[in-house]
């Protein structure tokens, strides 16, 4: 059968998506690395960081095709208005307790839109005409599909319990919904739902979600200056006593645990703690501290930095907290 040799999109054409798909590869590729330094789950940092590697290659990629396509090169161009709200809202998940937000973002919605999307290019790009475009999209296609099955690992993981589903579903919902309102990427609409579903992909070694996690699980102590490791541990013991003058030694001039922390905090006894993630944010240290108790546990993510006093704590929430079901 023959190839008609004008090829399915014009030049002009395939440019412009080029230049659409870029626009949101480089986002995504700079929002996962601005957040690394925010994460502080260690499954959630690794992954982004070996992402961000490979987007980084999508980008260039594309660029480098745009002068072939009589287009100036690395260039990235927004399809509407909508698509650059889209990505102000995916990348809008700065707190440090949003780990699954920053996830469900990418991993949930963005990619595997981008995945349908360079399918159904590759679909009706014209072989005969646009071998480097079908090069590209291949190698797009090949990374997306390993990506979203790392990322989807590592949300069911982090996002295992009743209320982080609750905000994984919202978070998702409202998401998708300004993905349809931007028509896509490209703005042109949505893939058909079929090309959505991945096939699960073998997993590299540098790329191995399950290995991340067991890296997280293995973990025993965090990184961390003597004199904070210190402070954590006396702040954690006072949190298990429930001893209210211990914790506010600790705490910055002026702050005051909100009503809705403390809430959850009171009326469950805790037994131990310990640190499950620990991030660096410039000279300030994100900590999340885990309490166990024999009927209750709770997660308590707090913001340490540095003061003339010691280490002390400049932000505290409850972002979690799971009853213990019976054996």
């Amino acid at each position: 059968m023959s190839q008609p040799l004008e090829g399915t999109f014009s030049a002009e054409h395939s440019a412009r998506l080029l230049r659409h798909y870029r626009y949101v590869v480089e986002r995504t590729m700079r929002a996962l690395g601005g957040w690394i330094a925010l994460t502080p789950e260690l499954s959630a940092k690794l992954l982004m960081g070996r992402h961000v590697w490979d987007l980084a290659q999508h980008c260039d990629a594309f660029g480098q095709r745009l002068p072939e396509l009589r287009s100036r090169a690395q260039v990235s161009e927004a399809a509407n208005p909508a698509v650059v709200a889209l990505m102000d809202a995916v990348e809008n998940a700065e707190g440090p307790d949003q780990t699954v937000e920053r996830l469900v973002g990418v991993y949930g919605v963005l990619k595997p839109h981008l995945l349908a999307t360079y399918r159904d290019h590759l679909a009706h790009a014209n072989p005969v005409y646009e071998p480097p475009t079908r090069r590209i999209l291949s190698r797009c296609i090949d990374d997306e599909g390993r990506h979203i099955a790392a990322g989807q690992t590592i949300l069911r993981y982090l996002g295992a319990g009743p209320r982080v589903a609750e905000r994984v579903s919202a978070r998702r919902r409202h998401l998708e919904g300004l993905l349809a309102s931007a028509g896509g990427v490209t703005g042109a609409g949505l893939p058909a739902r079929e090309t959505v579903e991945v096939a699960p992909a073998p997993a590299e070694m540098s790329d191995d979600a399950h290995e991340f996690i067991r890296l997280e699980k293995a973990t025993g102590t965090w990184p961390m200056p003597a004199d904070l490791d210190e402070a954590q541990r006396a702040f954690g013991a006072a949190l298990v006593a429930g001893d209210d003058s211990g914790l506010s030694r600790w705490l910055v001039p002026g702050l005051e645990i909100e009503s809705a922390a403390r809430a959850l905090l009171q009326g469950a006894s805790y037994g131990s703690h310990a640190i499950v993630a620990c991030a660096r944010l410039g000279h300030q240290r994100l900590v999340k501290l885990r309490l166990d108790g024999p009927s209750s546990s709770a997660t308590v993510l707090t913001r340490w930095t540095s003061s003339p006093e010691g280490w002390r704590i400049a932000a505290l929430d409850v972002v979690e907290r799971a009853a213990v079901r019976p054996a």
